[in-house]
């Protein structure tokens, strides 16, 4: 089965911009791929989705406009373009394959997280 690693994260000051990747091994068979993060003391919530084979895309209010995020099929790739970093986009950025639906339990494999800091 699929197995996914995260990347990229780093520190950058508000403003910024950063590029997180996932690198899947093993075929990915889901309907969708998508972009979870989790900020300190709070739950992990949804970030933004993409359609494996279409790619239709769907991101959360809170990130439309300033974030992206693409995918390579070829390479088994995904990918979110982080612009305009604020504050509160502080948090431990995962990937996850599931069926593109926004709750937690519609992912079945997911990678282990790459932390993403926003200087304030």
């Amino acid at each position: 089965q699929v197995q996914l690693v995260e990347s990229g994260g780093r520190l950058v000051q508000t403003g910024g911009s950063l590029r997180l990747s996932c690198a899947a091994s093993g075929r990915i068979t889901t309907y969708a791929m998508a972009w979870f993060r989790q900020a300190p003391g709070k739950e992990r919530e949804f970030v933004a989705s993409i359609g494996w084979v279409i790619g239709g895309t769907y991101y959360v209010d809170a990130v439309k406009g300033r974030f992206t995020i693409s995918r390579d099929s070829d390479k088994n790739m995904m990918y979110l373009q982080m612009d305009n970093l604020k504050p509160e986009d502080t948090a431990v950025y995962y990937c996850a394959a599931g069926d593109g639906r926004l709750p937690v339990r519609a992912y079945d494999v997911w990678g282990r997280g790459t932390q993403v800091t926003v200087s304030s």
